[in-house]
């Protein structure tokens, strides 16, 4: 009995870690937009306008959790030439690629 209570109030307290770090990364891919948006629109110029917003839902759906950190702190202290090279990096993944190939058709051109 003193098992399965303590079994449950651990599973209820996980449960909590879980729900606070969705948020935390819910924020900071939220801090990231703004970031890879500007770095896409000045450090990228062959990017189209049209697609410079699905392809930053690419960069920041393929990013790990250091580099949403990364872009995160971007927006509070700046993007540096570190900041861009976290973008390249997330963009030379085969499954962000996809997701940019598969980005411009919806936005109506081609790559």
């Amino acid at each position: 009995m003193v098992r399965t209570a303590l079994i449950a109030a651990t599973l209820f307290a996980l449960s909590g870690c879980v729900e606070v770090q969705q948020a935390v990364d819910d924020t900071a891919r939220q801090g990231s937009k703004g970031v890879v948006t500007e770095i896409l629109a000045t450090r990228f110029p062959q990017v189209p306008k049209e697609l410079i917003t699905p392809f930053t839902d690419c960069i920041i759906d393929n990013a790990d959790a250091l580099e949403l950190r990364e872009l995160a702190r971007a927006a509070v202290v700046g993007v540096e030439d570190t900041t861009a090279g976290t973008v390249r990096t997330i963009l030379s993944r085969p499954e962000t690629r996809t997701c940019l190939l598969a980005a411009a058709p919806a936005a109506g051109l081609t790559l």
